[in-house]
């Protein structure tokens, strides 16, 4: 079946001075043969661990730049994809395309197709609540976990705060994108930053992915997304005995020190969590830290 898509003119990503990776490029995925995903891959590739970072909504790869170079720096691999409708891939034009079995499926295949092995999960917002139900069906291509600001979903009633953000994202004309993240981020963003953040989208009619992940946020006890969430915490709680690492965004209104807690308590064997005073949501723009430390607790700092 060919799903209708746009794509961003690639001089959207000529002024990214703080990105200096390059793009690589998969349109055979299994199932989703029409649509070309984008990932940044990027390391040594005979490296023993693969650092797989899962980016969120309203962004794409370009939130992991302060933290892959201190991945490769210390010689493992990363690869950094961007979901549909998000970066530099496709973007499907009919929302209702955008569901949770649609993207968690086709970041299996890239993890198939790529055939990683030894996968630090590194993940935030929906790259969590997406990529923390992966590892359940491919447990031995899983071995860490770094893990920030996101949840499980178990069909358990939303916070005010999140109620507040789907009504917000529902109701608005368009999502400002980069300004999103400014608001959140504060001072670890800068101007050419916003930029970056609002390159994948010329306009409005490219952010159908954008529009439709607040609402894929599961109010439901039968959605796909609380099916897999209800397996994934019997996975994490009574299987999982790989190194995690968690930071945490103590700024986020919605994702933050409650819901984090409550996510340390179904990792089994997770440690106490970085706690970063001054970092919001989005945790990556504080990544160097991040980074930095998980290796030193994983003892991957070489």
């Amino acid at each position: 079946m060919t799903i209708k898509a746009l794509r961003t003119p690639e001089q959207r990503f000529s002024m990214l001075p703080a990105f200096p990776f390059q793009p690589h490029y998969v349109d055979d995925l299994e199932g989703f043969e029409s649509l070309r995903m984008a990932y940044i891959d990027e390391g040594d590739k005979s490296a023993e661990y693969t650092f797989l970072c899962l980016h969120g909504e309203p962004t794409w790869s370009y939130l992991y730049r302060k933290m892959i170079p201190v991945f490769t720096q210390a010689g493992h691999r990363v690869i950094a994809p961007d979901l549909f409708g998000f970066g530099r891939s496709d973007k499907p034009v009919d929302d209702d395309t955008y569901n949770f079995e649609f993207h968690r499926n086709s970041l299996v295949r890239l993890i198939e197709r790529l055939d990683l092995k030894n996968i630090v999960l590194v993940c935030q917002d929906w790259g969590g609540f997406l990529g923390l139900t992966i590892p359940m069906d491919m447990q031995d291509r899983f071995k860490k976990l770094i893990v920030m600001n996101t949840g499980i979903s178990n069909g358990q009633a939303l916070s005010e705060a999140a109620i507040q953000w789907m009504a917000f994202s529902a109701a608005v004309p368009e999502i400002p994108v980069g300004g999103l993240i400014a608001c959140d981020a504060g001072s670890a963003v800068n101007m050419m930053d916003v930029i970056a953040y609002d390159a994948p989208f010329p306009d409005n009619s490219y952010k159908a992915g954008v529009r439709r992940f607040p609402q894929m946020i599961p109010t439901d006890a039968n959605d796909d997304a609380v099916k897999y969430g209800l397996r994934a915490i019997d996975f994490w709680s009574n299987t999982w005995d790989g190194d995690s690492f968690m930071a945490i965004g103590m700024k986020d209104v919605i994702l933050g020190e409650p819901a984090m807690m409550a996510l340390k308590g179904v990792i089994k064997g997770c440690p106490e969590p970085m706690k970063i005073a001054e970092a919001g949501h989005f945790v990556q723009e504080y990544g160097i830290e991040v980074a930095e430390n998980a290796l030193i607790h994983f003892q991957l700092n070489h």
